[in-house]
């Protein structure tokens, strides 16, 4: 049924109940009235069914209201709210079904008590309007929570590149050319791939593709490195293999119209990763590199480049591995922005398994600690840029303890120039939690050579004396002192 038939049961549902109980009736009163059986009242109650024109106005006349008022879908002041959730089409773009929630049980907790979920509701909107919270933020932090939920690993995709590279024989040996995914493109899904195709847009420049459907032209940037094209190719494969109709046909999603649309994006993303880095070969040589007795950063990165990967798309396919073969589900993956004229970092990047870890984007203006290896390592690193020093991509671990917890991390970071973004550093970690799977698993976990620091989430926050790297006071913990003592003052003048 339509967005709009299931807006119009709701709307529908809610003004009977609410007129049901004004007028102090029983569902049992109303179905003497109306002729409709008490479970079809409930139905239409909990937003479930519409009744037709004969059964409305038998309600109508029954409630006391005219046809028009009962059908309308205007609502009185109490349950504007709900009114407003409703027409803002999030009830429609939920992912309910992904997440084994039935929509009819939200349905049904709304028209318990419309009242108090509307005022809850009213301050869920107020809350997203103060803070510019878009439905297409929304629509990632869904896609967060969902590969979340699976622990970033999906069987029936691993599945499906595995029979595509058997059916199209594609060979075993890694870096897979980009050519060979041209060939695919062009022979099997009729595209033609203009390599320079977006040279001419000056407006477009910061995108690495653009896919035209009308002529199956795919517009690649002529910036992009050989690792670039690849991955951008096998996304494209990874949409007609999958058969996905509703995506975006820019490289990167620019706004996101619907849930559907980031997760169809999401899982072309999936599929490119896992094609140009197979699972069982990627498998073997991950476990090798636990096994080394030493931490070792250089085999760590000739594991990535023996891909041909980016730092992204390695950590990417660690969290597709980890979890799944090793039982390394606490962990962490975030991708920090800097920009060193600034000395502004940013999360755009993030990824969570199993609960939310102490590191994690902070959307206030506070200042990221800078003992994090993510944040140190951009510092080195541009540094080294400082000296005129051209640097690639370099690599650090470090065992991260979060002040005030008994969480520990083993963390892993590798930092490069933001290419081909001028005046910018990225970096990325993936921070696997000290337990006993991962002592079990990572034989150099407490290598002496691994330097473990204290570490807290910002600057702001931290009670650290003595800390070289402080960015900023701990405005926000004397505040929570000064509070103390006012309590604490307060307390002994009332005798409590």
């Amino acid at each position: 049924m339509s967005g709009k038939a299931q807006y119009h049961r709701i709307i529908f549902g809610l003004k009977v109940k609410q007129l049901r109980q004004a007028k102090g009736l029983s569902f049992a009163d109303l179905a003497d009235k109306t002729g409709v059986s008490v479970s079809y009242l409930n139905e239409i109650e909990k937003g479930k069914k519409y009744p037709k024109d004969n059964k409305v106005a038998a309600l109508s006349q029954a409630l006391g209201i005219p046809v028009e008022e009962l059908t309308s879908g205007e609502l009185d002041k109490s349950l504007e709210p709900v009114a407003e959730l409703l027409q803002s089409n999030f009830l429609n773009e939920l992912p309910l079904d992904l997440f084994g929630i039935d929509l009819a049980k939200v349905v049904e907790i709304i028209a318990s008590a419309p009242a108090r979920v509307g005022a809850f509701i009213s301050t869920l909107l107020e809350i997203s309007r103060n803070y510019a919270l878009k439905e297409e933020n929304f629509y990632f932090s869904a896609l967060r929570s969902y590969l979340e939920l699976h622990n970033n690993y999906f069987p029936e995709l691993e599945k499906q590149v595995a029979d595509f590279c058997q059916q199209h024989q594609i060979p075993d040996t890694r870096p897979l050319p980009g050519d060979t995914l041209k060939k695919l493109l062009e022979t099997q899904f009729d595209y033609q791939i203009i390599d320079n195709g977006l040279d001419a847009y000056r407006e477009l420049q910061h995108l690495r593709s653009v896919f035209v459907p009308k002529t199956r032209q795919l517009l690649l940037s002529s910036r992009l490195s050989s690792m670039q094209r690849a991955f951008q190719l096998g996304k494209e494969l990874g949409f007609n293999v999958l058969n996905i109709r509703e995506r975006a046909n820019t490289s990167s999603l620019l706004r996101a119209n619907t849930f559907e649309e980031v997760l169809n994006h999401s899982r072309a993303t999936y599929f490119s990763g896992a094609l140009l880095i197979p699972r069982e070969a990627f498998l073997a040589d991950i476990t090798q590199f636990f096994q080394y007795p030493k931490w070792d950063g250089d085999a760590f990165l000739s594991i990535m480049k023996k891909y041909d990967a980016s730092p992204e798309m390695f950590y990417h396919r660690l969290t597709n591995i980890a979890p799944a073969f090793f039982g390394l589900d606490q962990l962490f993956f975030l991708r920090f922005v800097q920009n060193p004229t600034t000395d502004q970092y940013e999360v755009d990047r993030e990824l969570h398994l199993s609960r939310r870890h102490h590191p994690h984007g902070n959307a206030l203006l506070e200042h990221y600690c800078r003992r994090w290896v993510a944040l140190s390592l951009l510092h080195d690193l541009n540094a080294l840029q400082q000296e005129g020093k051209a640097v690639d991509t370099i690599v650090r671990a470090q065992r991260s303890r979060f002040i005030g917890t008994d969480d520990e991390y083993l963390c892993f970071t590798i930092a490069r120039p933001a290419y081909p973004a001028p005046n910018r550093n990225v970096s990325v970690t993936l921070g696997f939690l000290v337990n006993e799977a991962l002592q079990d698993k990572i034989r150099f976990w407490n290598d002496p050579a691994i330097q473990l620091r204290d570490v807290n989430q910002t600057c702001e926050r931290c009670a650290l004396t003595n800390c070289a790297e402080r960015a900023a006071p701990p405005v926000i913990v004397e505040k929570r002192e000064q509070m103390r003592q006012v309590q604490h003052c307060l307390n002994g003048i009332l005798g409590n």
